[in-house]
């Protein structure tokens, strides 16, 4: 058959298990999945590599380095969406929640400017099937910004958006309750003097009494109007965690403590981490450790944040350490994939992947393991091969 794909020998990694067998491929769609060696001449033989579902990411804002490549240099955004866009596929990503950023608290940043052009050329390449990867949108609001709201509002309607976030990122709360920690941040990523530094903390602890409660309660009215999923970000109290859950979010991005992580359990929020603190062994804000909240069972899903290739890696990294804790051969990289592929499709929704299982989209990484380091050498999203 013309439409029909084998794929054999393979380590095929399910949301429970890790077996070695075939998956079939008719139409788009996983047709059969088994633990025999197909003998066809036809097959493709994976010769015991790992096949895994597409990864699926919430929040990477990768885009805006193709778009700002060097400071004072503006990239045309279409090519910036496809140069980002082969980036995403080869890191193993089928399905992507771009991050556009509402409200920039970069005092030299570009960010509101570029985004009416990033949303255009995202869903220009859409629509014209030029991108290998799958291309939705997560606008992050940043509620302590002036412009916020009004911005949200004309971008919403964007048939791409399907994740939004809300956020604070003023000094002494969340992700930068030390002010020293949001002092080394931003001096060093913005390359501010001390007293520019000074004038930009009085200004956003202003802008954040003036205006995150009241931004934060209509942006999230207006997505629970439109059926959006809405996530929370930085929480660090149980306070924070019980004021998103109480204004309907579902997922949060990246709590800051044991204890908010607690809370995200017993609210029924699903709780998101970035892959890279799992490759690097840390949080670079000095916060609570992902693979910790995995030893605890409180991870469910993982983002490549600012490192798309982060993402699989982390996953093998975290599949080893759940495997040796458990004493166990497989069932921890088959629970670890899930925080990459199944758990984050859920979360927003899309109930058609995230998973080798029959009937779901044939969205399928094939790649060799060197150590806990994956080796992307095939891609596939719905069936055809795209890397």
């Amino acid at each position: 058959m013309l439409n029909e794909q084998i794929l054999t020998h393979a380590k095929i990694v399910t949301a429970e298990q890790v077996f070695t067998g075939t998956v079939v491929l008719r139409d788009g769609v996983i047709s059969e999945v088994d633990d025999s060696i197909s003998q066809l001449s036809q097959a493709q033989n994976l010769n015991g590599d790992y096949l895994l579902p597409g990864l699926v990411e919430l929040h990477t804002d990768n885009l805006e380095k193709h778009l700002s490549p060097r400071p004072g240099v503006d990239w045309p955004s279409a090519s910036a969406v496809m140069s980002h866009d082969a980036q995403i596929i080869a890191a193993g990503i089928t399905t992507v929640f771009d991050a556009l950023s509402i409200g920039d608290v970069n005092p030299k940043g570009k960010r509101m400017q570029q985004l009416p052009g990033m949303v255009d050329a995202i869903a220009k390449a859409n629509a014209a099937d030029m991108t290998r990867a799958e291309h939705r949108l997560h606008l992050r609001c940043e509620v302590c910004h002036p412009d916020t709201l009004s911005v949200f509002r004309d971008l919403v309607e964007q048939p791409l958006v399907q994740l939004v976030s809300v956020m604070d990122h003023s000094p002494g709360q969340r992700q930068f309750a030390l002010e020293s920690k949001y002092r080394e941040y931003y001096m060093g990523k913005y390359h501010l003097s001390i007293e520019q530094m000074d004038e930009f903390i009085v200004e956003q602890v202003a802008n954040s009494k003036t205006y995150s409660d009241r931004y934060r309660r209509a942006i999230v009215d207006i997505c629970l109007a439109r059926g959006l999923s809405v996530a929370s970000h930085d929480d660090a109290t149980l306070a924070h965690v019980e004021e998103s859950a109480a204004y309907g979010m579902t997922i949060a991005e990246f709590p800051t403590t044991l204890e908010a992580a607690q809370g995200c359990r017993r609210l029924g929020m699903s709780v998101l981490m970035g892959a890279p603190n799992i490759v690097r062994g840390g949080s670079h804000s000095g916060n609570i450790a992902a693979a910790t909240l995995a030893e605890e069972g409180l991870l469910d899903i993982l983002s490549s944040d600012y490192y798309p290739a982060s993402l699989l890696q982390a996953a093998f990294t975290l599949g080893a350490q759940l495997d040796a804790a458990d004493d166990s051969t497989g069932a921890g990289l088959a629970r670890a994939v899930t925080t990459v592929s199944l758990a984050p499709a859920r979360s927003a929704g899309l109930h058609d992947r995230g998973e080798i299982r029959v009937g779901l989209r044939a969205d399928l990484i094939h790649a060799r393991a060197i150590g806990t380091l994956p080796i992307i050498q095939q891609v596939w999203r719905q069936a055809k091969r795209v890397f």
